[in-house]
C-alpha cells in the first residue's frame, strides 16, 4: 500500500520526574512567541495556564493558545487524542506529549511503533527528559528516573543556579555514565532555545531498544 502521508508530524516526548521543570518548559512552549506552530498533550490542566483562550473543542477540551500553539489533554487513550488532534494538522507543526513524572517513557515511545496508524502519520523527533539538579539524589534510585534519563535523547539539567559547580559537573558525568549519546543543556528555570528540543531528530529507535 502506498503511503501518501508523506507529511508526517515530528512528535517529542517530554519526561522528568515531579517537580523538575516539565511544567515550566511547558509554559514556555504554549505562551512564548517563538514562531512554531505546536501541538501539546498534557497529563493536567491546571498546570498550564490556559485561561481565556480560544476552544477549538470543547468535547475534547482542544485549545487554541494567543501565540498560534494548541494544548490539550490525555483523557483516557493516547492514540484516540492524537487522531482527534491530526484532523486539525494544519494548525500545528509539531506535537510535544508530556508523560506524568512518574511514567517510564518506553510505553508512550512504542505507541508510535506498534500502532501501524500512527507509524505513518507520525515521526519520533526526540525525547526530552527534564531533571532537577537540585533534588534528583532523592529519587536516582528509582526505576523511572533512571529511565527518563536513560531515554532521553536531549537532557535538560534544570535549576543549577541552585548547585554548586563541583556538584553540576559531577552530576552531569553520572548522566553521561547512564546515556553517553544524550545532548545536555544546562538550565535555569527551564528557559531553553525551543531549536534546541523541537525539530532536533534525535531519536534513535536501535538505541532505544538496547536501554535496558
Amino acid at each position: 500500500m502506498v503511503n501518501t502521508a508523506i507529511d508526517t508530524v515530528p512528535v517529542t516526548v517530554l519526561t522528568g520526574y515531579l517537580g523538575a521543570g516539565k511544567t515550566t518548559l511547558l509554559n514556555r512552549i504554549l505562551t512564548y512567541e517563538h514562531g512554531k506552530k505546536v501541538a501539546v498533550i498534557v497529563n493536567e490542566f491546571g498546570e498550564v495556564g490556559i485561561d481565556n483562550q480560544l476552544v477549538i473543542d470543547a468535547d475534547e477540551e482542544i485549545f487554541e493558545m494567543n501565540n498560534g500553539c494548541i494544548c490539550c489533554t490525555v483523557r483516557g487513550d493516547l492514540i484516540r487524542i492524537i487522531g482527534n488532534l491530526m484532523k486539525r494538522r494544519d494548525k500545528f507543526d509539531h506535537l510535544v506529549i508530556e508523560t506524568t513524572g512518574l511514567a517510564d517513557p518506553a510505553p508512550v515511545i512504542q505507541t508510535f511503533f506498534v500502532d501501524e496508524d500512527m507509524q505513518g502519520r507520525l515521526d519520533l523527533d526526540a525525547v526530552v527528559t527534564v531533571v532537577d539538579a537540585k533534588h534528583i539524589h532523592d529519587h536516582w534510585d528509582a526505576d523511572e528516573a533512571q529511565e527518563q534519563i536513560a531515554f532521553a535523547d536531549v537532557i535538560l539539567l534544570n535549576k543549577t543556579d541552585l548547585v554548586s559547580q563541583a556538584d553540576l559537573e559531577a552530576l552531569e558525568a553520572r548522566i553521561h555514565s547512564m546515556n553517553a549519546m544524550a545532548k545536555v543543556y544546562r538550565t535555569r528555570d527551564a528557559a531553553i532555545e525551543m531549536e534546541s528540543i523541537l525539530g532536533v531528530k534525535a531519536f534513535d529507535l536501535n538505541r532505544a531498544l538496547e536501554v535496558d
